[in-house]
């Protein structure tokens, strides 16, 4: 496809998306805006863009796509902005944000100019930030959500898969309400959860000196989440208020009868209880993308001398293999091995990883699940 598209805001995300329609649409022009001055002429000299606006509306005039790839209060302002410009009437508009109903509701601004909104939102993540982190791989086999009003002609969401089927995503269409009742459950909520677990250690760890150091690994890994950005999670939250207050309630009634299995120590049900937890999580699609983006872990048994992580990692360096994170078990002081736990942002990448590191070595290997 020919045309303008004007990526407003040039993050991981806005720079990923600008990379994949450049792949798939080569006379496309790409033009990006940032806050940052600096992240705009980062991007144009990595070949993100081809052009960097001065400013929101003198990109956003002659565009054919603008792609909103901002904070979703941000996003709200850009498009009360846009709704006061003189656009091309056959612009298509969209945004790349968490939440949905707020957002499309904002957007009847736009609607009352003719302008054409179809919200968006690439389940794809990274624990990289900043256009230097931008891939065209990075959206491959993940969810990308449209929310479409029901005035939206079916041609103009087509046409806006058309310019995003570089992503190679799986694009689904939802409604907005569905769209934030269905993230609110699989991300939003969990991020509240693995928060109020740490604050909850934190509290405790006052009283108890070895609680941080036993918070490792596991503990780690299962809060993970808790590590996100403070300001957008504020955002998100109060975006998707009324769907996290109903699903805040559902787990204080799921807590309160966990309460009630401890007290009548119901050693049958506390048995179902994990059962049943246990099978459904087993059940989960293994090689999906979903809402939270996963980190791919490998396991290697090494011995503990010094340098053994350098020799490893230079293994993987040589192999061009990128590493998303990289930490040591710890280990009883008897114990001449360790377990170093080393993350990839891609299933492959941990494939090719385990080759590398058997070809190159003894060290035993194991995959975490």
């Amino acid at each position: 496809m020919k045309g303008r598209v004007f990526v407003i805001g040039l993050g991981l995300i806005g720079g990923s998306l600008a990379l994949c329609i450049k792949k798939e649409h080569k006379d496309a022009i790409l033009i990006g805006y940032d806050i940052n001055q600096e992240q705009a002429r980062l991007g144009k000299m990595l070949g993100v863009i081809d052009e960097v606006a001065n400013d929101i509306v003198e990109g956003a005039k002659t565009a054919d796509l603008i792609i909103i790839s901002a904070p979703v209060i941000e996003t709200e302002k850009i498009i009360h902005l846009l709704s006061e410009q003189s656009l091309n009437p056959e612009v298509i508009i969209t945004d790349t944000g968490s939440t949905k109903s707020k957002i499309v509701g904002n957007a009847a601004s736009l609607r009352k100019k003719g302008y054409t909104f179809i919200g968006g939102h690439p389940m794809a993540g990274s624990h990289k930030s900043g256009v230097s982190a931008a891939k065209e791989i990075l959206f491959e086999n993940a969810f990308y959500l449209f929310t479409p009003e029901d005035h939206i002609e079916d041609s103009k969401v087509e046409r806006l898969k058309e310019w995003l089927k570089g992503t190679n995503a799986k694009f689904l269409t939802v409604t907005p309400e569905n769209h934030d009742y269905l993230t609110g459950i699989v991300s939003h909520f969990p991020h509240i959860i693995a928060a109020s677990i740490v604050r909850q250690t934190e509290r405790l760890a006052e009283g108890e000196s070895l609680i941080p150091r036993l918070a490792a690994g596991g503990f780690r890994d299962i809060t993970r989440i808790a590590s996100s950005s403070p300001a957008m999670w504020k955002d998100i939250l109060l975006h998707n208020r009324k769907v996290l207050i109903e699903l805040i309630d559902k787990w204080k009634e799921e807590m309160d009868w966990v309460k009630v299995l401890l007290e009548q120590e119901n050693s049958e049900e506390i048995f179902r209880y994990f059962l049943q937890a246990k099978q459904y999580r087993d059940g989960l699609p293994v090689r999906e993308k979903g809402a939270i983006p996963a980190f791919y872990d490998l396991f290697v048994d090494v011995p503990d001398y010094p340098g053994v992580v350098s020799e490893v990692t230079g293994y993987l360096a040589k192999e061009n293999i990128s590493i998303t994170n990289i930490r040591i078990l710890e280990t009883r002081e008897d114990e001449i091995y360790g377990v170093l736990v080393i993350s990839f942002q891609t299933e492959e990448d941990r494939g090719r990883a385990e080759r590398c590191i058997h070809a190159c070595s003894s060290y035993a290997t194991s995959i975490g699940t």
